[in-house]
């Protein structure tokens, strides 16, 4: 099969097209013949030799968290899936997945089935962001109906899920987000829209029960006083955890982390949203496999709205 390869940590030329031996499923596994792979920030940071390079292992490997295609075989013990199954993954995060090549292997407890009103280009970018959002605001925020949610970076690739997310569990969400992006957030759901660029938060926006942080540092710290006494921030950028964790001890606020755990349950709970039409994903593009290092420095540029996405013929 093809695949795309990383050799040697650096920049995006180190990314290959190779011919590399189809895997084989093992016990409890799946095999994709993969339509589409997610682009993320933590690939080409964890290519560069930052992000998840450490789980890796030995190079060259293949990467690629999460995908979407069609079962064409099934190893032993799987019972849940079977050859033609229409599935989307986000697996083994943050151990080498290899979603970027024709065919991957998955766990089968971290994929689900695909519902036909999300194809399978926007089913590859659900995986991280969706389970990101999920995780944040269901596990470790316990969002409830009724709870005003405020979501940092709303127009965001979590963001913009946590925000329908967040709408569908009952809440009363507000989103910060460019000038530009305004009505983008109000169509999602979004009740009340800032503009981060002029307001300040701790005046414009008060007695929040969660907020989702996409954006951490000095941001993630003065919306901490947009809390109510009982509130919670969850904090998605690991880089600034450490600092508004700090803030938050200091001034008596509650601020939890979180790195997103593949989970095919969750993603059933995300496809069964999309297929209610409750959910959708902002494509930024479909971009070929040969094309990945384009992919990859169009990401890391931070200029891209939507999620980038891998074909694969």
């Amino acid at each position: 099969m093809k695949a795309i390869r990383l050799h040697a940590f650096g920049t995006a030329e180190n990314l290959t097209l190779d011919e590399v031996e189809t895997p084989q499923p093992g016990r409890g596994e799946v095999r994709i013949r993969n339509r589409a792979a997610g682009i993320n920030p933590i690939d080409w940071k964890t290519c560069a030799g930052g992000g998840a390079s450490a789980a890796i292992g030995e190079l060259p490997f293949i990467p690629g968290w999460e995908c979407a295609g069609t079962v064409d075989k099934v190893g032993e013990g799987v019972s849940d899936f079977k050859e033609g199954d229409e599935v989307f993954a986000f697996i083994r995060f943050p151990e080498a997945a290899g979603c970027y090549a024709e065919y991957t292997c998955a766990p089968a407890n971290q994929i689900a089935l695909r519902p036909e009103s999300l194809s399978a280009e926007a089913a590859a970018g659900l995986g991280l962001a969706g389970l990101t959002a999920w995780q944040a605001l269901h596990d470790k925020a316990q969002v409830k109906e009724g709870q005003r949610v405020l979501v940092l970076a709303a127009a965001g690739g979590v963001g913009h899920i946590a925000v329908q997310l967040a709408k569908a569990a009952g809440a009363y969400v507000i989103g910060t987000a460019s000038a530009a992006n305004q009505d983008f957030i109000h169509s999602l759901g979004c009740d009340e829209c800032i503009d981060y660029s002029s307001a300040n938060l701790a005046v414009s926006v008060n007695d929040v029960d969660i907020v989702i942080d996409g954006v951490g540092g000095d941001t993630a710290i003065e919306a901490l006083h947009c809390l109510k006494s009982d509130g919670i921030l969850v904090t998605l950028p690991s880089v600034t955890a450490a600092e508004v964790m700090a803030a938050a001890e200091k001034g008596g606020y509650r601020v939890l982390g979180i790195r997103v755990e593949p989970n095919g349950s969750q993603l059933a709970e995300l496809a069964a949203l999309a297929g209610d039409g409750k959910l959708s994903l902002s494509l930024g593009g479909s971009i070929p496999l040969a094309e990945v290092a384009r992919a990859h420095q169009l990401s890391a540029s931070g200029h891209q709205r939507g999620k980038l996405v891998l074909s694969i013929n």
